[in-house]
């Protein structure tokens, strides 16, 4: 009768146990390349890489101009900060003036054989707290009291100062660390930016620089704007001698010069520092960032445009050019790129203002 029993497993031996180490091995390797391969992110199209990178490039303009705002305000603290401190050293001088005569009144009581109240105000270690404490004017000489009088206003007025400075060195740190968060945050963007289009082959590389500069199809056209096709002929500057006209005459002298960071001229600017520094050849004061510039004059519609007239884009008002006519403005772009013509229906469209 045929025994049912199972057959006895045997051991394996240790080369046996190294060959199937080996196959498990293998089929790991094999199952992870698979999966690595299915995780694998596709490579991104130059259409997605556009979109992308535009909008790395707008959100670092965008924390640029935080950026400007707050050094704007900072340099303001800085400026206050110093001026205060001035102050207090002419108001310390004439606390020591004033101490210094009431030492000679001292020395006069001293030697008449009396230590009068203005001997121990001009010899106390702390005047401040003799003069909190001390309730002596009412039993004061007229010309005591005066002299006291006058070293209690300064003292009050020193402490004030003081008190101000202190808290304008609190603003200034304060505003020192939003610039270092803000040029942080828009290096970051900038850094991811380069590397999507070092992703890009050369041809790639060379149509996105061409859409950037103002050639934009209808299929790169931004939502809702007409597409722009190539540059129309630049308009020439105005010649009415207006303060329009000069601006818009500096402008053009400034195209082919570098984007650069925070820039204001004259070497190099940001978007914001070339619509200040054009105006500011005509005579006008601008503030120094797009969301404030825009409030800085009338505000115009896309259909009354005039040369000169500040233009803007993006919802969060985070770029600006110089409106010059024929539909094209003067702008600057992003780091990387130089000062230029472009259409102004390249961008998305935000709103714009004559200044006055």
């Amino acid at each position: 009768m045929a025994s049912h029993r199972k057959p006895r497993q045997r051991p394996l031996s240790g080369g046996s146990v190294r060959t199937a180490a080996t196959i498990a091995l293998a089929g790991a390797a094999t199952a992870t390349a698979f999966e690595g391969t299915s995780q694998a992110a596709p490579r991104p199209t130059p259409a997605q890489v556009k979109t992308e990178v535009d909008r790395l490039y707008e959100e670092a303009e965008a924390a640029n101009e935080r950026y400007n705002g707050a050094k704007e305000q900072a340099d303001e603290a800085e400026r206050a900060l110093t001026g205060l401190r001035d102050e207090a050293a002419r108001k310390t001088d004439q606390l020591n003036t004033a101490r210094s005569a009431l030492g000679s009144l001292a020395a006069s009581q001293y030697r008449s054989g009396s230590l009068g109240t203005a001997a121990q105000l001009a010899l106390a270690d702390d005047p401040q707290e003799y003069l909190t404490q001390a309730s002596f004017i009412s039993r004061a000489g007229h010309r005591n009291a005066a002299g006291i009088t006058a070293v209690r206003r300064k003292l009050d007025e020193l402490a004030k100062l003081r008190e101000r400075a202190s808290g304008r060195l609190t603003d200034l740190r304060s505003r020192r660390d939003e610039l270092a968060a803000h040029k942080t945050e828009a290096e970051e963007k900038l850094a991811a930016a380069k590397r999507l289009l070092d992703r890009l082959t050369a041809e790639e590389r060379a149509a996105y620089e061409a859409q950037s500069s103002g050639t934009v199809s209808s299929a790169a056209a931004p939502s809702g704007a007409a597409s722009a096709g190539p540059v129309a002929a630049a308009p020439p500057p105005p010649a009415d001698g207006s303060r329009a006209a000069r601006a818009v005459a500096f402008a053009y002298g400034a195209i082919g010069k570098p984007y650069v960071w925070g820039a204001t001229g004259p070497g190099s600017f940001d978007c914001s520092g070339l619509t200040q520094a054009a105006w500011r050849s005509a005579g006008v004061s601008l503030p120094r960032t797009t969301y404030t510039q825009i409030n800085a004059g009338r505000r115009v519609s896309r259909d009354q445009l005039a040369p000169g007239d500040l233009v803007f884009f993006y919802s969060g008002i985070t770029h600006v050019g110089l409106y010059v006519g024929n539909g094209q403005m003067i702008h600057a772009p992003r780091p990387g790129s130089t000062v230029r013509l472009a259409p102004v229906d390249s961008m998305p469209w935000a709103g714009a203002s004559r200044p006055a």
